[in-house]
């Protein structure tokens, strides 16, 4: 036996047996590492499931209200295509009033065409005297039609001449009902009914454009537009020019809606007019020749 005493290992401690302290040694051991990761699993598990549920009902919520979202995109949409249409519109008026194009007036006289009709009579001096004039009221019998006094003024008085009026070959002859000479009106009377009427106009206003529309043309109609200058008690004074085949024909908006009657010896303001006429307005017409309601233009005008 050596005489030696023991010592320890060089430093210090013998080597660290890791394996033994980090895996269980007994059956007790490796059931309970299982079953703490089969909890663990089944946690991670519930987690996963708990997500998918969530982004599930999320799905359908969103499924079940798509139809909604999509009528109220739509509803957006109009409402902004609308509101684009307008400030458009807005912005294109000041054009439009400057002047129409061949396509407007066609369908301008397309509109009004129907209810205007050509005047022909002879004047005072037995020379042809000829004008418009345009449906007011209608019945089943019988149509009134407006139109100048100095068109028909010959036969305002007895013996007078016949008045005719024509659309296309279709030739009537008028009645002389009653007449306003101070606003050149007249009112004529035609034995058939059923006609269509020019509807009228609520107000117009200064630099609208106005159209003067003859019952004369190739189309059963022709039109000549101008601007209006002013509005006043006395009148509309406008720049359409108003030959003879116009007078007596309505001056209408670019809706085809009467504003006034077109006359080429109007003279409100004591002065006959040059290149700029007055029109008496459409409601004058209730003054003396017609009964009309309250809004002077809507559908119930009858004859006075």
């Amino acid at each position: 036996m050596s005489s030696e005493a023991p010592r320890p290992l060089q430093g210090g401690r013998p080597p660290a047996d890791w394996q033994g302290r980090l895996l269980p040694r007994s059956v007790l051991g490796i059931s309970a590492l299982l079953l703490a990761a089969s909890l663990g699993a089944a946690f991670s598990g519930a987690i996963l499931y708990a997500y998918y549920a969530y982004r599930l009902d999320r799905g359908i919520e969103y499924a079940s209200t798509f139809d909604e979202r999509l009528r109220t995109a739509v509803e957006t949409i109009d409402a902004e295509q609308e509101e684009a249409e307008a400030a458009v519109r807005a912005e294109l008026e000041p054009l439009q009033r400057l002047g129409a194009t061949g396509e407007t007036l066609g369908k301008l006289v397309d509109k009004v065409a129907p209810a205007t009709f050509f005047v022909s009579t002879l004047d005072e001096a037995g020379a042809p005297s000829v004008g418009s004039g345009f449906v007011v009221f209608s019945d089943a019998e019988q149509s009134f039609l407006l139109t100048s006094y100095a068109t028909v003024a010959a036969a305002t008085r007895a013996p007078g001449p016949d008045v005719r009026v024509r659309k296309g070959a279709d030739e009537l002859v008028a009645d002389v009902v009653s007449w306003e000479e101070g606003r050149d009106l007249a009112l004529l009377s035609i034995p058939r009914g059923g006609l269509e009427r020019v509807p009228w106009a609520q107000r117009t206003a200064t630099g609208e454009r106005v159209f003067s529309v003859s019952g004369l043309g190739g189309a059963g109609g022709s039109a000549s537009q101008g601007l209006v200058g002013d509005v006043s008690a006395a009148g509309i004074q406008h720049d359409t020019p108003v030959g003879v085949q116009f007078q007596g024909a309505p001056l209408v908006n670019a809706s085809g809606e009467v504003v006034g009657v077109s006359s080429r010896t109007y003279a409100p303001l004591g002065f006959a007019p040059d290149d700029v006429f007055f029109a008496p307005a459409i409601a004058d017409a209730c003054i003396e020749l017609l009964v009309c309601p309250d809004d002077r233009g809507a559908q119930g005008v009858t004859a006075g």
